[in-house]
């Protein structure tokens, strides 16, 4: 077992833990705008050995999240719905300007970052945001981490079967682990939220969401394994000894949060 791996870990998942319970709506919004910061530092970095990301405007993007609930809720969609297509008009000058030195590719890649990193990550704090959010994000976390853990050690232990070359350490048997484990954390937790939160959560649809947002989380875990395969490295930073960069820690989380918000409000 990689013992920085487990050491980074023990640290870094109490920090993360005492943030999520303690902090203000204000405290998270800052903390997931800096989560955004490095993630999308480490997309754009990696991605110069492909192109030339307009790297300015996804770091004012994520700035922005730190402001969040500042905006009052009634206006957030019209706001982020003028700022997206602001966010294009604002790409496409950059190549009229540049003379096509910055091209469509640049502009694309620099678009897709800001949507799977920050629009993505935007939901977190809409959801702590939102009533009960500070106990409905642990979701998120059993789903993302849990199915790591789970994934990890069955696939040890009993991993024969290999998923795709994308991640070749990667089996069938860990997925199944990894989403039954997931499966297994939900249950419990939702025993806890009904029991001493009286959250009247139906055992059944928690159960099917458990399974939907693991695998929805090792697709994450996929995905971003293909841009670092597409630009030939192997973790995006060494931020987290054992572990990697911040887009390494949280890809699944990213993938999950949009699903999670929508599938948990129907709870």
């Amino acid at each position: 077992m990689n013992m920085k791996r487990v050491s980074t870990a023990l640290i870094g998942f109490p920090i993360v833990a005492g943030l999520l319970i303690f902090g203000n709506k204000y405290v998270i919004d800052a903390l997931f705008a800096v989560v955004s910061l490095f993630a999308l530092y480490e997309y754009n970095h990696a991605l110069k050995l492909k192109a030339k990301p307009v790297q300015w405007i996804g770091y004012v993007a994520c700035i922005l999240i730190a402001f969040i609930h500042i905006i009052p809720i009634q206006h957030l969609i019209t706001i982020i719905g003028i700022l997206i297509p602001s966010t294009v008009l604002i790409l496409f000058l950059h190549v009229i300007i540049s003379n096509m030195k910055i091209n469509i590719v640049d502009i694309a890649l620099t678009l897709f970052g800001i949507c799977y990193i920050v629009l993505f990550l935007l939901f977190l704090p809409i959801l702590m945001g939102r009533e009960n959010g500070k106990l409905l994000v642990w979701y998120i976390i059993f789903a993302a981490w849990g199915t790591d853990v789970f994934a990890y050690f069955v696939g040890k232990k009993f991993g024969k079967h290999k998923f795709s070359p994308v991640s070749p350490k990667k089996s069938i048997e860990g997925c199944v682990g990894g989403a039954l484990g997931a499966l297994v954390l939900f249950v419990l937790y939702t025993i806890f939220l009904n029991v001493h939160h009286d959250m009247g959560i139906n055992y059944c649809i928690i159960a099917v969401i458990a399974v939907l947002l693991s695998l929805i989380g090792q697709v994450g875990d996929f995905s971003a394994s293909t841009i670092k395969r597409y630009v030939g490295i192997k973790d995006y930073s060494n931020l987290f000894p054992g572990h990697g960069g911040m887009l390494d820690r949280i890809d699944s989380v990213i993938f999950i949060a949009p699903f999670a918000y929508f599938l948990l409000m129907i709870i």
